[in-house]
């Protein structure tokens, strides 16, 4: 084949399909003003966000203004939440309604996965205090009912890290800075009245009933924990009221036959697991 022929074939063919994409031009720039006109002709459709109460963040429909105390409590211990990113995201939080309940400055919320010294100065001075104490369980954990310290007499501070159990433990074990104060847990808690969201076990509560039950104790104030949970109960009602199901605890599901997750294949979960339900049992 001819070199030259296929230059000047394609030159030719370049200076007729110049010429057909201006009149095609000319008939789609026509075609576009006219289907423009059609379409702004068209009525739009403006979608309406639900109206938020300002209070409680929740819509006006479902407020939960009537189930929060009238004025923040007034307490002296001063909570401090470690809160992981990605709670920001779910839309059934329990920390808003706690910091709500609480004075400003009774209830701070730091939110991040890793927390250093420089990037978050009041945390580390928080946590290097003697008085500070973090609630979380394990084997080193004191219970907080059997602490001789007298919570009236000097204000304390106390931690919680919010998260699913996983990114708690995650952030616990990853960040110095929680690993300074006196580790304390719940040693009565009881079940979880969060009933649209599944717990790991029977055991485990929301950061709210941590808080609520944390208060009581350090404000040797029964009444806190019922005023805190009155959110939390409405909250949950409603959202049984629209649909929403209840959630047993994944325990609950494996003893009772209903878990229908795959089980892990470690075996060193499986017995830890196995041995949890096994001392519930006991």
């Amino acid at each position: 084949m001819n070199s030259q022929f296929n230059e000047d074939t394609v030159e030719e063919t370049n200076e007729d399909d110049d010429e057909d994409e201006e009149e095609t031009t000319e008939r789609d720039e026509d075609g576009d003003d006219e289907g423009f006109s059609v379409l702004s002709d068209l009525p739009v459709e403006k979608s309406e966000r639900r109206p938020t109460c300002r209070r409680c963040c929740r819509p006006v429909k479902v407020c939960l203004c009537p189930y929060l105390p009238p004025h923040p409590l007034d307490v002296s211990t001063c909570l401090y939440i470690v809160q992981h990113p990605a709670e920001e995201s779910r839309v059934l939080r329990t920390v808003p309604l706690l910091t709500v309940c609480l004075p400003p400055e009774k209830c701070k919320v730091f939110i991040g996965r890793r927390f250093s010294e420089d990037r978050y100065p009041e945390l580390a001075s928080v946590c290097k205090d003697a008085r500070t104490l973090l609630l979380y369980p394990g084997a080193a954990a004191e219970n907080l009912e059997d602490l001789s310290a007298d919570f009236t007499a000097t204000a304390h501070n106390v931690i919680l890290i919010d998260g699913t159990w996983s990114q708690a433990k995650d952030m616990f074990l990853r960040n110095a800075l929680l690993r300074m104060p006196r580790q304390v847990q719940l040693r009565s808690a009881s079940s979880s009245q969060y009933v649209i969201r599944t717990q790991p076990n029977n055991m485990c509560v929301s950061t709210l009933e941590c808080a609520a039950a944390t208060l009581a104790i350090t404000e040797n104030n029964r009444a806190i924990q019922e005023v805190l949970l009155k959110p939390l109960q409405a909250l949950c009602s409603f959202q049984l009221q629209h649909g929403a199901q209840i959630h047993h605890s994944k325990e609950h599901l494996i003893r009772n036959g209903q878990y229908n997750k795959i089980m892990p294949k470690n075996k060193r979960k499986i017995r830890r697991m196995q041995k949890l339900i096994t001392n519930q049992n006991i």
